[in-house]
């Protein structure tokens, strides 16, 4: 079983619990077996693009971020490898602030959660319905991203399936853009766990402690991870890996479960098609 995970957020995105702290990360990560993990939280923009709020950090608090990473690094080097990190976003325009991000820390994980329209204004998923060209646009996004080497881990490339009803032409189109540019430049492709968490365990903003048997009952809601996306991933040679995307306390110790009811929704048949990263290998 995989004993590292690359995405793991803190309070300063201002979605994550605000209470859970830095270290509170990294003491339950060493609880669950995790030998590495990496800091990626939502970055900050240099030139401020995305003005939701409660999104991502402001520029000013990396510096903080980097030397908090710094100091558990160091305090807890002989139980955990820990890194630093962004999940980012590409845009036209921004390839040099988002190299500088990736200069100053050891992993990018591309969040491709939006594009530009043709007036240069973001469409956001989950906040308006995306065209056939739109989606196409985001995976030219990814595509583009990956041939800049800007990022180390594709997170989540199946959210484009947020509101859509069935895998059909576009979305398989959009799945064999990616996956053949994840085989191309060797960039893994990431099996992200945190609509699963959001629900199942943690329906409506709380845990639960329903039994698993109880929360397969809920799969039918969860947009991501798509079978039919994965499925077409099983005909690349491209690597794979979970992310936990731990927002909040009670999500990190949930992580066999969470990959029990990924499999539940992919099915055994394109999970053993998948090549995992090994915990020494990335």
């Amino acid at each position: 079983m995989q004993k590292f995970n690359y995405h793991t957020h803190t309070s300063r995105c201002g979605h994550a619990d605000l209470d859970y702290t830095d270290e509170e990360y990294i003491i339950d990560l060493i609880k669950m077996g995790f030998k590495k993990m990496a800091f990626t939280d939502h970055c900050p923009e240099k030139n401020e693009i995305d003005k939701r709020p409660n999104i991502r950090m402001k520029y000013h608090q990396r510096l903080e971020y980097l030397e908090s990473i710094k100091k558990l690094k160091e305090k807890y080097t002989d139980k955990i490898e820990i890194q630093s990190g962004y999940e980012v976003e590409y845009l036209p325009g921004e390839e040099d602030n988002l190299k500088e991000l990736k200069n100053e820390t050891d992993k990018l994980i591309l969040g491709q959660h939006f594009i530009y329209d043709d007036n240069k204004n973001l469409k956001i998923f989950g906040s308006v319905d995306f065209t056939k060209e739109d989606l196409t646009r985001y995976a030219e996004y990814i595509e583009r991203a990956m041939q800049l080497s800007i990022p180390n881990i594709i997170a989540h490339p199946d959210i484009y399936m947020m509101k859509r009803e069935k895998f059909g032409d576009i979305e398989e189109k959009v799945a064999h853009m990616i996956c053949k540019s994840a085989e191309k430049y060797n960039v893994p492709l990431e099996i992200n766990l945190n609509d699963i968490f959001y629900k199942t365990y943690f329906e409506n903003r709380k845990l639960n402690d329903f039994p698993i048997e109880k929360q397969k009952e809920k799969l039918s809601h969860v947009q991501y991870p798509n079978k039919g996306f994965w499925n077409v991933a099983t005909k690349y040679n491209i690597k794979v890996l979970y992310g936990i995307d731990a927002h909040y306390k009670g999500q990190v110790a949930l992580w066999s479960e969470l990959l029990e009811l990924s499999h539940e929704i992919l099915g055994e048949k394109i999970i053993n098609k998948l090549n995992f990263i090994d915990t020494d290998d990335f």
